[in-house]
């Protein structure tokens, strides 16, 4: 198809189609974004459809995405935040990258890769995609859980690493340009470079905050100047020879200790999404799927490497730190993929002249691989644990010390009720019991929440109702009730509801006892009813229910002074 004769316009308003259909078909597949922006590359590139022919036009946008995307990454590492790093995750992301690149330069080295294509190659496996692993972790609310937490934490040293390698890269490409003209050239573009990040510098501590709270009385504007920062800084250290990557990563670095960070950041997805879309079809572009068919099996065994290797070393090293066996796991998995820094990372090679496309449709394909298969290996993770938990207990120490949760016996004890979830309304079921006489026992896979119900004088531990092996510990015999808070969503099974999953669990390990169940609509309610819970919950309507009674009251005695609701009378949130 041959749209030479055409406007730049029209082209990319067929790719953008192009790429909404198939953006499409992979949501019906459940397949991230980042998927199906390399299948439009590849489609829309010269082996398939060869529909890419405003070439200028597409290279722009996808370096303003670039920039985007590296100055959305250099808006995340606030210095507050990188020295509030958890050991566990500083050891463990580190160790993750050191041992991913150095087995991954062995199987390069060993599957007849030159030294420098194999480096390359190696590093790029080092990072995992910040938005897959966030968005599917969000989707199965368990960001706010403990391996969700330790997850964070990696992507922000794998975020350190991809600033550490973009510098290194920047240095090479200056080595490169002054190979003819000494070490003038490279002492000019150091003390450039040096000058650039001084000026940062002096941006946050001076400028940085007044000036986005002036722009943020339009947010608008703050989203303008958001952009103009990061194409600007681009701008600047690539006329220095420093690179518009680099550049991008200082912009965002510029903003990260603003309290507006956040706003920019949720403002500017959308558009790094949209632009990231250019970068992909530019590289399609590129790409001949006759040598990337010839790399099939090379990319199958890297591909192996990520999705196995990397969440072994993860589980590995923090069943070495003291973590159980599932955490270990559960949070490995969030590593099994690359990202798209992986081929923009490859792609700085192939400008500074290091490695040749082949690589990079080597990693493309390794990502395809990779990303498509992570993200069911992670949305069904408590699945695949169940299963392979029998072989995962060599990875765990006889006294996992680390846990929130590590002894068994506090668990134990005389207890009347136990409660899965302790949010607002969870704990206030708590703390009515607790004043009533009744002995609770408080369960939340959210370390924060089990903090603030210890707060009010509440007994609670860290823990996961769907964890058949947590659930053996808890003292069932002497329970009267066990009472979940937790609103439905999908354990990965099947899109199996977690409470159902909490329900077959207790049966199965045989709990006399009563349910009851928080639903929040009547499908929910009918489903749990029909599933053996004696009380089903409804926050909602029994907050409703609650305020008529009162309302009523007060109107049957001629009161004027209305009783009031209390918050905890009231229904979560979430």
């Amino acid at each position: 198809m041959e749209f030479a004769a055409h406007s730049a316009f029209t082209e990319i308003a067929v790719l953008l189609m192009l790429a909404a259909a198939v953006g499409f078909i992979g949501i019906l597949l459940r397949q991230p974004l980042i998927v199906s922006f390399i299948a439009v590359g590849l489609i829309t590139g010269p082996s398939v459809l060869d529909l890419v022919h405003a070439e200028a036009q597409i290279d722009l946008l996808a370096e303003i995405g670039i920039a985007v995307l590296l100055f959305l990454v250099g808006i995340k590492l606030d210095i507050k935040l990188i020295r509030s790093l958890g050991t566990v995750s500083l050891m463990t992301g580190l160790g993750q990258v050191l041992f991913t690149s150095v087995i991954g330069f062995g199987i390069g080295i060993a599957l007849g890769l030159d030294t420098v294509a194999a480096l390359y190659v190696a590093v790029a496996l080092t990072f995992s995609s910040t938005i897959i692993i966030v968005k599917l972790l969000s989707d199965k609310r368990e960001i706010d859980s403990l391996h969700g937490q330790i997850a964070l934490g990696f992507l922000i040293v794998q975020d350190l690493v991809v600033v550490i390698s973009m510098i290194v890269l920047s240095t090479l490409g200056i080595g490169a340009a002054a190979d003819g003209g000494g070490l003038t050239d490279i002492a000019f573009v150091l003390a450039a470079g040096v000058a650039l990040v001084g000026l940062t510098a002096l941006f946050i501590r001076y400028v940085a905050n007044p000036l986005s709270a002036r722009l943020a009385r339009a947010p608008e504007l703050l989203v303008i100047f958001a952009i103009a920062q990061a194409t600007m800084f681009a701008t600047v250290a690539d006329l220095i020879g420093l690179g518009k990557e680099l550049g991008g990563l200082l912009a965002g670095i510029s903003l990260a200790s603003t309290p507006y960070r956040e706003s920019i950041s949720a403002r500017l997805s959308p558009l790094r999404d949209f632009l990231l879309l250019f970068f992909f079809i530019a590289l399609g572009s590129t790409l001949d799927l006759g040598l990337m068919g010839a790399q099939i099996t090379e990319a199958l065994i890297f591909s192996a490497f990520v999705l196995i290797g990397n969440p072994l070393i993860v589980l590995i090293i923090m069943g070495w730190m003291g973590y159980r066996r599932r955490t270990g796991f559960l949070a490995g998995l969030t590593v099994a993929q690359i990202s798209e820094f992986s081929l923009i990372f490859i792609a700085m090679g192939i400008t500074l002249g290091h490695i040749t496309e082949q690589t990079l449709g080597l990693v493309t394909l390794v990502g395809l691989i990779t990303i498509a298969t992570s993200v069911y290996m992670i949305t069904y993770s408590h699945w695949l644990y169940a299963r392979l938990q029998g072989l995962l207990v060599i990875f765990e120490r006889k006294n996992p010390h680390r846990e929130p949760l590590s002894d068994a016996d506090r668990l134990k004890g005389s207890t009347d009720v136990v409660i899965f979830g302790m949010g607002r309304f969870g704990t206030a079921i708590g703390m009515r019991l607790e004043r009533n006489g009744y002995r609770v026992l408080g369960i939340d896979f959210n370390p924060d929440a089990v903090n603030r119900a210890r707060s009010l004088g509440l007994r609670a531990e860290f823990g996961d109702g769907t964890d058949p092996e947590f659930i053996a510990d808890l003292p069932l015999e002497s329970a009267q009730w066990v009472v979940s808070t937790v609103p439905r969503h999908p354990t990965g099974v099947s899109h199996e509801d977690s409470r159902h999953t909490l329900m077959q669990v207790l049966q199965s390990h045989g709990f006399s006892g009563k349910l009851a169940m928080a639903a929040h609509n009547i499908a929910d309610t009918d489903g749990l009813k029909a599933r053996g819970a004696d009380v089903v919950l409804e926050p909602f309507q029994d907050a409703a229910d609650r305020a008529v009674e009162l309302i009523q009251g007060a109107r049957a005695q001629n009161r004027t002074d209305i009783p009031t609701i209390s918050a905890e009378e009231l229904p979560d949130s979430d």
